[in-house]
């Protein structure tokens, strides 16, 4: 029997795939803004482990590891010769050779933010029709997660949402709660046109908190068996 350290309940406990023989993996990749550190390849190197030694336990391994590549630090570091789309490019190379060089096994699915646009506005659609998101009413084209419409959030940091702080987005008027978060952010009037895509809400991109709930569940459903990043 195999056994992990499970984050939610803070023990060591059994390891039961949803699928027998089978696990599957959801890892935060980079946010694509800047050149990679230490940290970002211990993440890998942790999963690549983790990897390597269930595939020697037996098990079939399905591992996705996102590339954020559009985002707020990416956009702000963006120049008239090096365009958002080719700075986020250039820095996923970098990734991609100090992965190489330290022998991390490439992911079976490698997905970027930018290439799942529509899974992420279909995903903000159903959080709203349930009652968990809502458009700004300011016609900003924002649309934001309503922190107070779920009673379990907090849940996996074991915090109250009364004791959560404040979103560490801008403040906005258009919000219900300062704790609420962007799921969807309308075009500012000093981003290129080519980090907008159309939306039921008005043009804008993918707030940084929704990208990789589409993706993990465009490529590995509903339930999964382990999420791996933030700390």
């Amino acid at each position: 029997m195999f056994h992990i350290y499970d984050s939610r309940t803070r023990a060591v406990r059994a390891f039961i795939p949803v699928q027998p023989g089978k696990v599957s993996i959801y890892l935060c990749g980079p946010t694509v803004q800047s050149a990679p550190h230490i940290g970002h390849l211990r993440s890998a190197l942790t999963y690549d482990l983790l990897n390597r030694w269930l595939t020697h336990r037996g098990y079939t391994v399905t591992l996705v590891r996102n590339v954020t590549d559009i985002d707020d630090k990416v956009l702000a570091l963006a120049t008239e010769d090096e365009p958002w789309w080719a700075r986020a490019y250039r820095v996923e190379t970098e990734f991609t050779r100090l992965y190489a060089s330290m022998r991390i096994l490439a992911p079976t699915y490698e997905p970027r933010t930018s290439g799942h646009i529509i899974d992420t506005q279909a995903f903000i659609e159903r959080l709203i029709q349930r009652g968990h998101a809502y458009a700004a009413s300011d016609a900003s084209g924002d649309v934001y997660f309503d922190v107070s419409s779920w009673g379990d959030y907090g849940a996996l940091t074991r915090q109250k949402p009364d004791s959560i702080p404040d979103s560490d987005e801008a403040p906005s008027a258009a919000k219900r709660d300062a704790r609420d978060f962007a799921l969807w952010k309308g075009t500012k009037p000093n981003e290129p046109a080519s980090a907008s895509w159309p939306s039921p809400w008005g043009a804008g991109r993918p707030g940084w908190h929704i990208q990789c709930s589409a993706m993990s569940h465009r490529y590995l459903g509903p339930v999964f068996d382990i999420h791996g990043g933030g700390l």
